[in-house]
This record gives structure tokens, C-alpha cells and sequence, in this order.
């Protein structure tokens, strides 16, 4: 008995192993393609990148202007820029729309605790909402350093 199911190349009852692998491969390779045509609706989404000047300041009032760029680097207007508290510390979140040129310009006054030498400021946007464009990745924060003279 032994002898007849160790000669028995079926792998499921009633399926030979040949289809069971080409079944395998099939399901596998379809898989890839769907994902790789799901995968072409998110290819017309821009991802948005913030770029603050300075990107490097000092505690106390001060303004920051906030270039929101595409990926090709090109500016986008109607963007909602945010500069909230990270490691240093701001009143509430500042808020500003970006024109045109895709520059928002924000009045901010950090603050570092008593024994923190340096912090960071988030900076986060939301995207316009006519246009494709989305802001998945982190921007760049900006660091707020005690005695800096910039």
C-alpha cells in the first residue's frame, strides 16, 4: 500500500502535480499583474515636498517663507501650509495658503525650554484640491537652535 502512494503523483486528489504548479505560477503571475495596473492610477499622483528659508533659526519672532514644490520642483499655489510644535515649541499652528509662485509666508515664534539647546519646528501640507497631488513623506523640519546667528 506504502509502495502505491509513494509512486502516486498527484498532489490534491484528482489534480496532477503538473497542473497543481502550472495553477501555482498562474495565480502568482496575475497577482503581479494586477498589482502593476493598480499600481497606475497612484503613478498620476504627485508627492509635495515643503521647503522652508531659513531652514535653520533662532528662538524668538521671526518670519519664514515656505516654498511647496512638486517633484519636478516647480511651485504650487492654493497649497495649505502648517508649522506646528515638534521638539521646540510654537502658540497653537500657524497656518498660510501658498500664491501663485507656490511661497507662503508665516510669522512663527519658536521657543526652547529651559535646558534645550536646540528643537524642531513640523512643517506639514495639504495638498490644493483641484490637481493630483498628495504629501505622504515627512518635510523638512525646521531647526530651531539656541545662540544661533544665522
Amino acid at each position: 500500500m506504502f509502495h502505491e502512494l509513494r509512486r502516486d503523483e498527484r498532489a490534491i486528489e484528482g489534480l496532477p502535480v503538473r497542473l497543481l504548479i502550472a495553477f501555482v505560477v498562474g495565480v502568482a503571475t496575475l497577482g503581479v499583474l494586477l498589482q502593476t495596473v493598480s499600481g497606475v492610477g497612484t503613478l498620476a499622483t504627485t508627492e509635495l515636498n515643503v521647503k522652508p528659508a531659513p531652514d535653520v533659526v533662532a528662538p524668538g519672532e521671526q518670519s519664514l517663507t515656505l516654498s511647496v514644490v512638486d517633484a519636478s520642483g516647480n511651485g504650487v499655489a492654493g497649497a495649505t501650509v502648517l508649522v506646528k510644535s515638534g521638539t521646540a515649541r510654537v502658540d497653537g499652528t500657524v497656518v498660510a495658503r501658498t500664491n501663485e509662485s507656490g511661497v507662503a509666508v508665516v510669522d512663527v515664534a519658536p521657543r526652547l525650554g529651559a535646558n534645550q539647546a536646540d528643537g524642531t519646528l513640523v512643517v506639514s501640507v495639504k495638498p490644493p484640491a483641484s490637481g493630483e497631488y498628495v504629501d505622504r513623506r515627512g518635510n523638512t523640519r525646521i531647526l530651531v537652535v539656541r545662540g544661533y546667528e544665522g
